[in-house]
């Protein structure tokens, strides 16, 4: 598939803030200026910003803890995100949700779920709910391999598939269920070869192929807008560092080590755009801009307060509005 030269610069842009908000939000662990859980999304960047690409802005997405380069691909804004994961009260939810639990509604980001698996289901409510409402939008819902194995992956695609509802299941093949390898929990060859049993359309993609993702993307976003049902999406990629910052490969063998290094999809994209006629002063202006973006988002975050004691107490029941 061959893309016009705005939605390669869309994508390239997606891929970039996602790559530099990693980097940044690394760096300020390392330096002891951040203290928080976080689940770096080195490797993935592309996936997700292909995957973005095809939807409108209020497209639904349900993500997992894993999900920084989903959100950020989708469109939330850097200041609430990082004010969320620095716990700030200017975060996407007070800074009482951190970098488990964000979510933002103006962008479609309805629910990023700390249990795995548990945001399928959740992603058939929206599509049902659109689908009832006939409003055309779309729900993607990303999880990992290692979410497969559970009742509810195998619930909610027999659900989907049964009512044809308008979702999209994005499993982001990271060959690696937290520190188990996918051939040691799970016995089929391919996760998509699951989709036959529902009747669904299933689609295995490289997910480091830009013009490939796009093109599996697009297709299952089309199909769901038409009525046409989900689809199953298997984007084949790497998890570029451990599970959690500060984990190490030592669960991991040399060899895929390499293999993963050789599929990286930031220098296959800089290639690709390089090869499409972008000039290298241009692609470095937009990572530039991307930089301050950042930047005065950290800036934001850091000089925002943190909630207050009372707001323990709010957001947990529903409040009795006066007459």
């Amino acid at each position: 598939m061959s893309l016009d030269r705005d939605t390669l610069l869309d994508i390239y842009t997606r891929t970039m803030k996602v790559a530099r908000f990693d980097e940044k939000m690394r760096s300020l662990l390392m330096s002891g200026k951040l203290a928080t859980i976080y689940y770096t999304m080195r490797g993935q960047e592309l996936v997700t910003s292909a995957m973005m690409a095809a939807l409108n802005q209020d497209d639904y997405l349900v993500t997992t803890y894993r999900g920084q380069h989903d959100q950020i691909a989708k469109g939330v804004p850097l200041d609430l995100l990082i004010a969320e994961i620095a716990g700030r009260a200017t975060g996407t939810c007070k800074g009482k949700g951190g970098s488990m639990h964000i979510t933002h509604p103006a962008t479609g980001v309805m629910v990023t779920t700390g249990v795995v698996g548990s945001g399928l289901p959740i992603a058939n409510g929206l599509a049902l709910s659109s689908q009832n409402r006939k409003d055309g939008r779309v729900t993607v819902t990303c999880f990992g391999d290692g979410a497969t194995n559970i009742g509810a992956f195998h619930e909610a695609m027999n659900m989907a598939q049964l009512y044809r509802l308008p979702v999209i299941f994005l499993c982001q093949n990271n060959r690696y269920g937290e520190h188990t390898a996918f051939a040691d929990h799970t016995k089929v060859d391919s996760i998509v070869t699951r989709a036959a049993a529902y009747g669904m359309k299933g689609v295995k993609v490289d997910g480091n192929d830009a013009l490939a993702m796009y093109a599996a993307a697009k297709e299952a976003v089309d199909r769901a807008r038409a009525g046409e049902g989900p689809t199953l999406i298997e984007a084949m990629c790497y998890r570029m560092m451990g599970h959690f910052f500060g984990a190490d490969f030592s669960y991991m063998p040399p060899e895929h080590i390499e293999e993963m290094k050789a599929e990286d999809p930031l220098p296959k994209l800089q290639a690709l755009m390089l090869e499409h006629q972008f000039q290298q002063a241009e692609l470095d202006a937009i990572v530039a801009k991307l930089e301050a973006e950042i930047e005065a988002a950290v800036e934001f975050a850091f000089s925002s307060p943190f909630p207050d004691a009372d707001e323990i107490l709010k957001d947990v029941f529903e409040e009795e509005i006066a007459a």
